[in-house]
């Protein structure tokens, strides 16, 4: 199983794209602005979007992908998302005004992309891929992922603060190899982490100390400007743990 990184940034700017991981060369995870770095030869493989949830920073190339690969592909792209989030998209993106709804073009019987409602507790098998669904604790209903290939995994742990579903969803198994975990904001903006539901170094390290493997982590979704204060305080946290900054072009193979 082959990891390449997108975008991994809480934000925008010159080098850097918001959440998206492309896995192997069908699957992607998320469809933030890191979609962007993918060649449209490269859009045309793909076959299965996991969404985390309806966040901007999550979904914002979704919508300009499907239109892009629109006349190039002959089965749909599954969109693979909570009904919260399928609801939201049909609503609110693919709602013929601010995007058309690429669920029903060309045809209701041959679509460019159609839905498959994904809670968490449940899992999707794709060609000796396992994705497992954990709902967290974010600010709109979402989901972080377990993906399991033969002996190997990973976990990305979407948008999320203080929770222990993750955690226990993790420990179910006998081991972890890699952990992307968000870590948006720095300890000295505790109470906004808290309000939005993200991580900050201290929150995090409370909370990883219930995770009885010992993964690779990477830290994703850092807000811009903040990655090595916020990679500093999470070094001195949690000294244990072998800790680096998520960047963007990283590949990983498991």
């Amino acid at each position: 199983m082959k990891i390449r990184v997108l975008g991994c940034s809480g934000g925008i700017g010159a080098g850097l794209h918001s959440t998206s991981l492309l896995i192997d060369d069908d699957i992607l995870i998320d469809a933030g602005t890191g979609v962007n770095e993918l060649s449209l030869d490269e859009m045309v493989r793909i076959r299965h979007i996991f969404l985390s949830h309806t966040h901007l920073d999550h979904i914002a190339c979704l919508p300009l992908m499907v239109d892009s690969i629109f006349a190039h592909i002959k089965q749909p792209v599954v969109i693979h998302a909570q009904q919260h989030t399928i609801d939201v998209l049909q609503q609110h993106i693919f709602n013929w005004a601010i995007w058309p709804d690429f669920a029903s073009l060309p045809s209701g019987n041959s679509p460019v992309m159609c839905y498959a409602p994904l809670e968490g507790g449940e899992s999707v098998a794709l060609e000796g891929r396992v994705f497992e669904a954990v709902a967290v604790n974010h600010i709109v209903p979402t989901i972080a992922f377990r993906i399991a290939s033969g002996e190997r995994s990973f976990a990305f742990s979407g948008d999320t603060t203080t929770n222990q579903a993750f955690w226990r969803a993790l420990n179910a198994h006998d081991a972890l190899d890699l952990l992307f975990v968000e870590v948006a904001f720095s300890n000295e903006q505790l109470a906004l982490s808290e309000m939005a539901r993200h991580y900050c170094p201290l929150k995090l390290a409370e909370d990883i100390s219930q995770l009885k493997h010992r993964p690779e982590i990477f830290l994703t979704h850092n807000k811009p400007g903040l990655e090595e204060k916020i990679l500093a305080e999470s070094l001195a946290a949690m000294p244990d743990r072998q800790l680096s900054l998520l960047e963007g072009g990283m590949v990983f193979t498991l």
